[in-house]
């Protein structure tokens, strides 16, 4: 299976990792050569130590601009939330991480749970093409979604036009909560946003190779070890399969 999947690499001497850096909890920085560091950064380069070869990053500011590269074949590997959209032109591997998506919502809001919040003329702002943007897409039935590109423009859509409630991951809502005296974090979710490892339409060998890597790297506690290494932890779980 080694062979073969090294056979399915853009370049045979090297694992081509698309790398998301809008998602904060899994590339927490970058080295002093400007290399992505954290979870997603170590996981991909664990991989590429298991096939035998070098790793390189190809950074890209939302997921979204990860899906769309692979259509050009610009990696091998993308490290970004399954989704099906996204699941139209990537094979995505079994998840190695979740993290809850909940509502940040404004001080004196009357919603109280997060089934409240899809109401007739309820706005929420979220980052454009997130995987909780995607899934809100499809399964809200009243309320407004108003996009913005990234994290920090979700926030500040939500601030500056006064929305109801603002989509995120549970993690992030809680340090936007700390900048806005009197807002909250709904308890619950809407979904758990499961983040894995995706290959090219067609690469049946890098996959394969991929899901036991996944697997083992989870049984192992690898995974929980680079949540502990990175100052994730409680912010991170490892997923169950999905």
């Amino acid at each position: 299976m080694l062979e073969q999947a090294k056979s399915d690499l853009i370049n045979p001497d090297c694992l081509t990792v698309g790398i998301n850096l809008g998602n904060i909890l899994l590339v927490t920085g970058t080295s002093p050569d400007g290399e992505p560091q954290g979870v997603a950064p170590d996981m991909a380069a664990a991989l590429a130590r298991r096939l035998g070869v070098a790793v390189s990053y190809i950074t890209y500011a939302t997921p979204g601009e990860v899906a769309d590269a692979a259509a050009r074949d610009e990696w091998d590997v993308g490290l970004i939330a399954i989704e099906p959209e996204r699941a139209a032109v990537i094979d995505f591997c079994d998840a190695y991480v979740e993290i809850e998506a909940t509502y940040l919502i404004p001080a004196g809001s009357p919603l109280q749970c997060v089934d409240d919040v899809d109401q007739a003329g309820v706005r929420i702002a979220v980052s454009d093409r997130s995987a909780y943007d995607l899934f809100l897409s499809r399964n809200l039935k009243h309320a407004e979604l108003c996009r913005a590109p990234g994290l920090a423009g979700a926030f500040e859509l939500f601030v500056t036009q006064k929305l109801d409630a603002l989509a995120g991951l549970v993690p992030a809502l809680k340090d936007n909560a700390e900048k806005l005296p009197g807002s909250r974090v709904l308890e619950g979710s809407y979904t758990s946003v499961c983040q894995a490892f995706g290959t090219r339409p067609g690469n049946t060998a890098l996959h394969d190779f991929t899901q036991a890597f996944i697997a083992d790297a989870k049984s192992s506690g690898l995974v929980t070890e680079l949540i502990e290494k990175h100052g994730v932890i409680g912010k991170l779980q490892v997923a169950g399969n999905h």
